[in-house]
């Protein structure tokens, strides 16, 4: 892996993030559906990449606080696991829009990485078992590969079991 900025441009808070911190990471550029169901699901046929390999980054109000949780784009978030992940008792989705202003990126291109505020994050334990994986580089259409303990310090984040199916 390498460290390398998308082309024709001074990329994303997310590349830009993880250039600074000094990472090996590579960036994968796809065409994206805009009539995809699931953005993540998407990206990971346009890459032909394994489901599990491909991480999304899902906001959610853990006891009224935003908390992201990454999880494999082949398995969904277990509200009640990331709840009791982040040390409260409630989770529910947040609100796209909400999710948007926090961490100023679009819906479907929100990265873990270089968010406009961090907040607190939890990465499902199946990214502990991969040598890479990817995560949105902070647009639709841009992924960046990276390792997991690498993605786990970049967002300070805990790892748990945080995604069922």
């Amino acid at each position: 892996m390498s460290t390398a900025r998308p082309k024709g441009g001074k990329g994303t808070p997310a590349t830009v993030a993880a250039a600074k911190a000094g990472i090996d990471f590579t960036l994968h550029p796809y065409e994206p559906d805009p009539d995809a169901e699931s953005y993540g699901a998407a990206a990971a046929d346009a890459l032909g990449i394994p489901h599990d390999r491909i991480f999304k980054t899902l906001l959610a109000e853990v006891d009224g606080r935003l908390t992201v949780g990454v999880v494999p784009v082949s398995a969904s978030l277990d509200l009640k696991a990331l709840a009791a992940a982040a040390g409260g008792k409630k989770a529910r989705m947040a609100d796209p829009d909400v999710a948007e202003r926090a961490t100023g990126y679009v819906v479907g291109g929100i990265s873990p990485l270089g968010q406009r505020r961090r907040l607190p994050t939890v990465v499902d334990a199946s990214a502990s078992a991969l040598a890479t994986l990817y995560v949105s580089a902070g647009r639709r259409g841009l992924q960046i590969e990276l390792a997991p303990a690498d993605l786990v310090r970049l967002t300070g984040a805990l790892v748990a079991a945080i995604a069922r199916g």
